[in-house]
């Protein structure tokens, strides 16, 4: 190894122990991390900066726009309100179509904007229903992860893999869309496993549930349907986008340019003031600490090895990767991860063939999205969820969480194995 190898493998693992531990700020040292690498010569600064992948950044933008207009409308909390009434007030059927819907609402929004919109009026439903919100809460926040794994745009870690791998918005739906629908099934009986004779209320607190008024949660009609109808001109074109010859970045944008003119909105500084600028950032920083890997050459040792050692023996490799995955993003962010292995499986491919691996890429996704609902750590939605619990006065530990995440993260990920055997 080389002095660039060294001190490029020294740079990531500092950053991905700083990240896990998160004494530090994560977008903060990543940044620090990435101008390190060009500080030291290891990447040039034309070189780093040809690693930041504008087709990833650009597409979180576009729908961070869309969906930061969208939420100004009400049309979440309305859509719980109304599943709550639908529910009669039962809380286990709350909590299946709570589940169910933000697992739908995530495979077309970020996961931790989902949390945002819909654990709120959650804790509201429960604390109306006289019950601890940990369940409803941990089964939303699982539910966002499993839902964002069906859809190229649903979860982070997936935009990244489209991207590297040019899977479209169609090849994720054909690929993951059905094993994400078997995982929320049979979640679903686990919840009604768990939950049924645990969650008993009075006929005077659902009397409660079905007085809230879900009218009052639209607070912008015309907007709402401006925002409804171009979110699904942007999905509708999404899944076309390659027969239109249009990349998803920038059907996203275009989305977002439209919307943000029809809103009629002229405080633009605070509408790109909400977005998770933190987030984009993050991937900046890591873009390029990835990138000095492989420009100093590491990536291409392992690269081989991983082709010396998977051969032909692709099954093996794609069950290997998928619990590999999941068991390293229960427990640390899986957003680091995936970009490390993005150019492992690309040497393997230039090996074997892009059409050869492609059972690879859909393992890798599985593990790294599924993977961050063993822990609460795992994720950010998860994060995010607790965090939301804990200001309301109802905290969740990591026990709280990882005893019910364990549990249908393991299922998961058998479900998983099961489906990539079979199919491919």
């Amino acid at each position: 190894m080389n002095s660039h190898m060294i001190l490029s493998l020294v740079i990531f693992g500092a950053l991905y122990v700083v990240i896990t531990t998160e004494i530090i700020n994560k977008t903060a040292v990543a940044l620090f991390a990435a101008m390190l690498t060009v500080v030291l010569g290891i990447s040039d600064q034309t070189k780093a900066f040809g690693h930041i992948d504008l087709s990833v950044i650009f597409l979180l933008i576009g729908m961070m726009v869309i969906m930061g207009i969208t939420k100004q409308t009400g049309v979440f909390q309305y859509i719980a309100i109304k599943i709550a009434k639908f529910a009669r007030g039962e809380p286990v059927a709350i909590i299946i179509l709570l589940s169910l819907t933000t697992a739908i609402i995530s495979a077309f929004l970020d996961n931790v904007t989902t949390v945002l919109i819909i654990i709120p009026i959650t804790i509201l439903i429960a604390v109306e229903l006289g019950l601890s919100p940990t369940p409803f809460i941990v089964t939303q926040a699982i539910a966002s992860n499993v839902g964002g794994t069906a859809t190229l745009i649903g979860d982070p870690p997936n935009i990244m893999i489209g991207s590297a791998a040019h899977l479209s918005f169609t090849d994720f739906l054909i690929n993951l869309a059905p094993v994400v629908l078997i995982i929320l099934a049979v979640n679903t009986l686990i919840i009604m496993l768990i939950f049924k004779k645990k969650m008993q209320v009075t006929n005077e607190r659902k009397a409660r549930i079905m007085n809230f008024n879900e009218t009052k949660a639209i607070e912008n009609k015309p907007l709402l349907v401006k925002s409804l109808t171009v979110l699904g001109l942007v999905i509708i074109t999404l899944l076309f986008h390659s027969l239109l010859n249009l990349e998803p970045a920038t059907i996203a944008m275009t989305g977002a340019v439209l919307l943000m003119i029809l809103s009629g909105s002229k405080d633009v500084e605070r509408l790109f003031a909400e977005l998770e600028w933190s987030t984009i950032f993050f991937f900046v920083g890591l873009f390029i600490v990835v990138g000095a890997l492989v420009d100093a050459g590491v990536m291409g040792l392992v690269s081989n090895w991983l082709i010396t050692t998977i051969g032909n023996r692709l099954k093996f490799a794609q069950i290997a990767i998928l619990w590999v995955s999941a068991i390293l993003s229960s427990v640390v962010d899986n957003i680091p991860f995936v970009a490390t292995m993005i150019p492992l499986l690309q040497g393997v491919g230039n090996h074997l063939g892009p059409e050869a691996i492609r059972p690879l890429w859909w393992a890798l996704s599985l593990g790294a999205c599924l993977g961050g609902n063993g822990t609460l750590i795992g994720a950010s939605a998860n994060v995010v969820s607790a965090g939301l619990a804990n200001k309301s006065g109802h905290p969740i530990s990591f026990w709280d969480f990882t005893k019910y995440g364990i549990i249908f993260t393991l299922v998961s990920i058998v479900v998983s194995s099961i489906y990539l055997f079979i199919r491919y």
